[in-house]
C-alpha cells in the first residue's frame, strides 16, 4: 500500500475550509497534534514553494520541502512533499449536507517507505484533520 486516506465532514462552507490554507492559518493547524511550525516560504499559489520545520513535541525538528503543485480555490489544494519521505497529498472539497466533505488522499512515491511510516501517518493525518477542523471552527483543539 502506498497510499492512505482519510475524510472528515466539516460544518463550515468549502470557502470557509479553504480559508484555513492562508498561511498565518495553516501554520496553526498543519502537522499532528502537539506539533509547531515554523515557515521560511509559503508561497501559496500552483507552482509556488513551501520551506518549513515542524517543531514535534520533545524538541526535534523536522525540516521540510514541498510545492503547492495544484491550487483550484475553493475545491482542492495539491501538494508535493519534496523532502523524504516523498508523497503527493491531495486534498479536496466537497460540499455535503453537513457542509464540507474534506478527501485527504496521501500517495507515497514507495511502498516500502510508506510500510514503515504508516502507523505515524495513519494517525497523524486524523490528528491534522482534526486540527483543520478545529482552525475553521475557531475552537480550541489538541495543540
Amino acid at each position: 500500500m502506498t497510499t492512505f486516506k482519510t475524510s472528515r465532514d466539516i460544518p463550515a462552507t468549502a470557502e470557509q475550509v479553504f480559508a484555513a490554507f492562508a498561511p498565518e492559518r495553516l501554520a496553526r493547524w498543519w502537522g499532528p497534534a502537539g506539533f509547531t511550525n515554523t515557515f521560511h516560504v509559503c508561497e501559496f499559489k500552483s507552482g509556488g514553494h513551501w520551506s518549513f520545520i515542524m517543531h514535534g513535541p520533545n524538541g526535534t525538528c523536522y525540516p521540510n520541502e514541498g510545492v503547492f503543485a495544484e491550487i483550484d480555490p475553493p475545491r482542492k489544494v495539491v501538494i508535493q512533499h519534496m523532502s523524504e519521505p516523498k508523497f503527493r497529498l491531495t486534498i479536496v472539497l466537497i460540499p455535503s449536507a453537513k457542509g464540507t466533505l474534506v478527501s485527504w488522499e496521501q500517495m507515497f512515491e514507495n511502498a516500502e517507505v510508506a510500510g514503515r511510516v504508516e502507523h505515524i501517518v495513519v494517525p497523524a493525518n486524523e490528528q491534522n484533520l482534526e486540527r483543520m477542523e478545529a482552525e475553521v471552527l475557531h475552537k480550541p483543539c489538541c495543540g
